[in-house]
């Protein structure tokens, strides 16, 4: 992260850095701390020719994303495992050890001595977003709505004792692991500006709607992380928000665009653009970078679209070719794999109707034609993993 300069002052505000972000002021207790400016930038953002074509790029990107979605067999299928991958890569930005299939077996309740202990984190993650796109239909993106994002995001497991829903009444700062407040690399607005902030934000949000989409979207995901305001979790509320506002414009018809794995695959960039903003007003850098992410990111969930497709009407076809009168219910379960990867013989007794004996049988069926796994070594209580599908995502999770 792009450390804080000293800082030349009059009266106790930075002079060198008053600009467009924001300026710098001297608190009682000695420190700088960040007082953000309302957005839009002012003057304006500079749309030069670069950038342009970025945002020309992400706008075409989006759209064709979009509309690969429509032709998935289920659409929520994919929304299912991209809700998960992206709890999987925005928790590890933050330090979180578990894995894609960490989190899937947890949620098919398969214990493992070996499974990361923060694997809570990365259910609260999920279940903060549900939350958050299914209250989407009746409440706008708002101070109101992340509040009660952050309080399930953080129910249970580490940060619990940060206030969880609840906006920070102390000063927090960004800095190296154990730093202190004198040592931090940015000090964001005291806990007395961050309502005003918050609000400001808010009525940009729904305020100027002439302002390309992408641009507002981009100009508040940063202004949010800079007014920082939870003790803890503001990192992946403020990823959660980017696709939480595509979806409430009607930009994405579902949340399948998440950008955790360019941030992480770019994160020094990232987070030094961000301090970019706030030191010299540098919004269009950043928002460069942004639209960038947009395009790739949307174009690689593109070709994942794809490739469910491709998957889909193999194994369909296999299972018409190879499972004889099963066929009718390995359709079934094939069908219940695009929302669950992860089941048991049990489950497809109550999802076919048959026997437990017939359901094992079908089972076997499936693992002999490479389709599922066995994955428990156990007798009793086996899981099976549609392999093939899971590594559709998992790919991206496990590069670093």
């Amino acid at each position: 992260m792009l450390k804080v300069e000293r800082i030349e002052e009059e009266n106790g505000v930075s002079t060198r850095r008053t600009g467009r972000a924001g300026r710098y002021i001297r608190q009682h207790e000695g420190y700088q701390a960040f007082i953000t400016a309302p957005l839009p930038p002012n003057p304006p953002v500079h749309v030069d020719p670069q950038m342009q074509v970025l945002l020309s790029q992400a706008e075409l990107a989006l759209g064709r994303l979009d509309g690969s979605t429509q032709t998935l067999p289920g659409p929520d299928l994919f929304v299912f495992m991209y809700v998960r991958k992206e709890a999987v890569l925005s928790s590890q930005i933050e330090g979180t050890q578990s894995s894609l299939d960490d989190l899937l077996q947890a949620e098919a309740k398969i214990f493992s001595p070996d499974r990361p202990r923060d694997v809570g984190e990365v259910l609260n993650y999920v279940d903060a977003m549900n939350y958050g796109l299914e209250h989407l239909q009746t409440l706008p993106v708002s101070v109101r709505l992340i509040r009660a994002i952050h309080k399930r995001l953080l129910k249970g497991v580490r940060g619990s004792q940060h206030q969880p829903g609840e906006l920070r009444t102390t000063q927090n700062w960004i800095g190296p692991s154990g730093c202190t407040l004198n040592e931090a690399a940015f000090i964001p607005p005291p806990a007395s500006e961050v309502p005003k902030a918050l609000g400001d934000w808010e009525r940009f949000l729904h305020g100027d709607r002439e302002m390309p989409l992408l641009v507002n979207v981009g100009l508040a995901h940063a202004q949010f992380e800079t007014i920082h305001p939870f003790l803890d979790g503001n990192g992946r509320i403020g990823r959660l928000l980017i696709t939480f506002l595509l979806c409430e414009r009607g930009i994405l018809q579902k949340p399948v665009l998440y950008l955790s794995y360019y941030f992480r695959r770019h994160r020094q960039q990232y987070y030094d653009l961000l301090q970019a903003v706030r030191d010299t007003g540098d919004w269009e850098s950043w928002l460069k970078f942004f639209f960038q992410g947009i395009a790739e990111v949307s174009q690689e969930a593109t070709t994942t679209a794809r490739r469910i497709v491709e998957l889909r009407e193999k194994h369909w076809a296999l299972i018409i070719e190879r499972f004889g009168r099963v066929a009718a219910n390995g359709l079934k379960v094939l069908e219940s794999l695009y929302s669950r990867p992860i089941i048991t013989v049990n489950d497809t007794v109550k999802m076919t109707g048959t026997s437990f004996t017939a359901a094992n049988q079908l089972m076997k069926k499936f693992v002999a034609y490479r389709m599922l796994s066995e994955i428990t070594g156990h007798a009793r209580n086996r899981r099976f993993r549609y392999d093939a599908y899971i590594d559709l995502f998992a790919e991206e999770v496990k590069d670093g």
